[in-house]
């Protein structure tokens, strides 16, 4: 089905033409109509599959075909990164339309927001709490709001956002049109949307818990302590264009990030201790080649939308299994292929198990080339010593062994030592 056939506006189509779109993916042939028609909509679909679209499209197709009167809709998502990115899709799609979009964030000056919300602009996209704070000082009216959108509303939940929503949907009017969107939504968040939807519509493209199929998943057993040399060793591969790095904490995406810049490999970091700027600055880099490795926490894991990303690598297992599906989902994205690796190391075993489970099915484990498994592990560290270079090990216990080999380690890879 071409997008001319889902009923948008001459305006709108071509934006969509000239953005490089021939035919809607699944989840915005299901969800497009529904739109249009004016009913709420809970949409679940795989990581890089067009959600942004599924819902900017129709609703700016609705705004544009009645009058201008103040904040007519309201876009939630949990991250600065997912709001900059859907920011970038709708001013793209109404370029050729008269409308006004603007963002409310943390981690920047509040001026520039306030007097965007007290302007009236058309669409508002923000984060919970920046947003809530400023309708605690008066600056936002949204008595004409016609349309709320929240995006990765799962991600939203689980981040303690909940009473923040509640409090802003308790200011919004009643009288609106809810959208929910999702990669995965857990029956128990399902729930919860009964409080800000009516009778909505549940549109499903693939099964919850399924990564694209676009994706390439392998996981390599590995020591911890080797878990640096092999990153940088895969990372001389040919293959190795784009690649997003994922760190379980801040410390260990900054460490790991010295360790790459040392053997030549250009990178940058993403995560909450960088400012705003910082993060701008690093999104900017990796999307334009300056760099070629990003190590991000899980904060990057729902708000990147970068084209050409080729490999993503868990460098720290995801202690749970949705954060995997979305980390691997930025790889693979629109219909394009991608290679997922993980580290799997001796404490991570039961974390990949109830993954496998998830997922309904096994990763393919992997030995890299010409990788020296059998390098001695280095002597274990003083106490204080570990906690300064290896993080809190009463936090993530799978970091325990940063120092040396585990025992488990020994057992599990003594197959790979001379």
């Amino acid at each position: 089905m071409p997008f001319r056939a889902l009923g948008l506006g001459p305006n709108l189509f071509k934006a969509v033409q000239e953005a490089g779109y021939t035919e809607p993916t699944p989840i915005q042939t299901a969800a497009i109509p529904q739109i249009l028609a004016g009913h709420d909509l809970i949409g679940i679909a795989q990581t890089g599959t067009g959600k942004t679209a599924a819902f900017t499209l129709p609703i700016l197709s609705r705004m544009e075909a009645t009058p201008r009167r103040g904040t007519r809709t309201l876009v939630l998502a949990p991250t600065r990164e997912l709001v900059v990115q859907i920011e970038e899709n709708v001013s793209a799609y109404a370029r050729y339309l008269p409308l006004d979009v603007a963002t409310v964030f943390g981690g920047v000056g509040e001026r520039p927001q306030i007097q965007a919300l007290r302007s009236g602009v058309d669409i508002v996209i923000a984060t919970p709490g920046r947003l809530l704070d400023l309708m605690g000082q008066r600056c936002a009216n949204f008595s004409g709001l016609q349309y709320l959108v929240l995006d990765e509303a799962d991600r939203m939940l689980d981040m303690g956002f909940l009473p923040s929503i509640r409090q802003i949907i308790g200011a919004l009017p009643a009288k609106r049109q809810t959208l929910l969107f999702s990669a995965t939504l857990s029956k128990e968040i399902e729930a919860l949307t009964h409080e800000f939807q009516r009778a909505p519509k549940v549109v499903q493209i693939g099964r919850r818990a399924n990564p694209a199929e676009t994706v390439t998943q392998f996981v390599y057993e590995v020591p911890q302590h080797l878990k640096q040399s092999l990153l940088v060793h895969l990372l001389r591969g040919p293959d190795m264009e784009m690649v997003l790095v994922f760190s379980r904490t801040k410390h260990g995406a900054d460490k790991i990030a010295r360790r790459l810049e040392q053997a030549g490999i250009k990178t940058a970091t993403l995560h909450s201790n960088r400012s705003q700027n910082q993060r701008l600055r690093a999104l900017k880099d990796f999307k334009n080649g300056t760099v070629r490795v990003l190590v991000a926490t899980d904060i990057a894991a729902r708000g990147i939308d970068v084209d050409g990303i080729s490999h993503v690598v868990n460098y720290d297992f995801p202690m749970h299994a949705e954060d995997y599906v979305h980390r691997i989902g930025r790889t693979g994205r629109a219909q394009a292929v991608g290679d997922a690796i993980s580290f799997v190391t001796p404490d991570d075993r039961a974390e990949l198990r109830t993954l496998e489970r998830f997922i309904g099915r096994g990763i393919v484990r992997k030995q890299a080339e010409g990788f020296d498994y059998a390098t001695t592990a280095p002597r274990p560290q003083a106490q204080g010593a570990q906690s300064r270079q290896g993080g809190s090990s009463q936090i993530y216990p799978q970091q325990r062994h940063e120092g040396g080999a585990s025992r488990d380690d020994r057992r599990l890879f003594g197959r790979y030592r001379s």
